[in-house]
């Protein structure tokens, strides 16, 4: 398998990384947060925010590449924001879900 990872700085939780490995994601995990990586080694320690498993290199290298580059930003923003690290007790409880205004809508 290929896997590309995100990773989310604990020390910095502006600061993420995009990453492409064939071995378990949360062994390269372990060699990142162990100062493996000079680019990773500032922001250390890390969690792992999302994993994606690929059949084909050339799969997980393009949606690496994508994650990287304009609209993929976007996209990790949208779906692996800030807000995936706070737990609930940090956060409270999530807000409710806004209900359908009902008003001028005939009942039956």
């Amino acid at each position: 398998m290929y896997y590309v990872y995100l990773l989310r700085s604990l020390s910095d939780s502006t600061q993420r990384y995009v990453g492409f490995t064939t071995r378990a994601p949360e062994v390269r995990l372990a060699e990142h947060n162990a100062g493996h990586s000079i680019h990773t080694n500032k922001f250390k320690p890390w969690k792992i925010i999302g994993h994606f498993a690929f059949d084909q290199q050339c799969k997980a290298e393009n949606f690496e590449r994508y994650l990287k580059h304009g609209s993929g930003h976007a996209f990790a923003n949208r779906h692996f924001g800030k807000s995936t690290l706070r737990s609930f007790s940090e956060a409270g409880p999530p807000p409710p879900l806004p209900q359908p205004e009902t008003s001028g809508l005939p009942t039956h």
